[in-house]
């Protein structure tokens, strides 16, 4: 019998607590996924040294929060981030505290965004998304040097919402939004969740039912920025934010 995966201190890399086996146990946790937009255009017109100076001040923003509120990094490559929350702690969810971060992201990274511009005159912003679910962390390769390795469809879902996020955007799943901490967490005079259109992805039967959390405005993205952001169908306003669009 497997036993339940251990996780090292918050700030510890889990490439550390977690070694290359042939059975590997899985966990439960809340997953928050995060995409850098505008990350193609800065690429695009900075040096590569400048693009990771600039890689470094977002990801020490991004850790911070997630680290402030108990959640462990599990993965970092240029624009795309995985963080968890609640990992091989099955009595609690840790989903408020995921929301939290997410936008404590949000909020911090306006000033970044600000400086970023008036610097490049480039456009960026953060989606996100959050699910919640089963999968397995696993290290492969060499035994010397083995590579984090982070599998199963919770992560492909969160994947999926945090394309599907707009600059500025959190987007949770059902299994975030219906849960009975949400939907008891105090909202005093604030806006709720915003219910968008289902997801079809690919290669999936059941469409995924998607939620906007509530922002304090929506991003408005120029140029290049786009790429980054899929169109999405869902006009109107967004809850506490503006008209929906970019």
């Amino acid at each position: 019998m497997l036993k339940p995966p251990t996780f090292p201190p918050l700030g510890v890399p889990l490439i550390q607590a977690v070694a290359p086996a042939a059975g590997v146990p899985t966990t439960f946790a809340t997953v928050l996924c995060a995409n850098l937009h505008g990350y193609d255009a800065l690429a695009e017109v900075l040096p590569p040294a400048q693009v990771v100076a600039l890689l470094e001040e977002y990801f020490s923003l991004l850790t911070d929060a997630v680290l402030e509120f108990g959640g462990q990094i599990i993965h970092l490559a240029e624009a795309d981030s995985l963080a968890g929350f609640g990992l091989g702690d099955c009595r609690h969810t840790q989903i408020l505290e995921a929301l939290s971060a997410a936008r404590s992201i949000q909020r911090r990274f306006a000033r970044i965004r600000h400086a970023w511009q008036a610097r490049f005159s480039i456009d960026t912003g953060i989606g996100i998304g959050i699910h919640r679910g089963e999968f397995a962390i696993c290290a492969l390769g060499s035994p010397t040097e083995p590579t984090l390795l982070v599998v199963g469809d919770t992560v492909n879902l969160a994947g999926a919402l945090c394309r599907r996020a707009r600059a500025g955007e959190v987007l949770v799943s059902n299994a975030v939004h219906g849960t009975h901490e949400l939907a008891a967490a105090p909202r005093p005079g604030g806006p709720d969740f915003l219910c968008l259109p289902r997801i079809q992805l690919r290669g999936r039967s059941v469409p995924l039912d998607v939620w906007c959390a509530p922002v304090p405005a929506r991003l408005r993205m120029a140029g290049a920025a786009r790429s980054n952001a899929p169109d999405r169908t869902d006009a109107g306003r967004e809850p506490g934010g503006e008209v929906a669009g970019g």
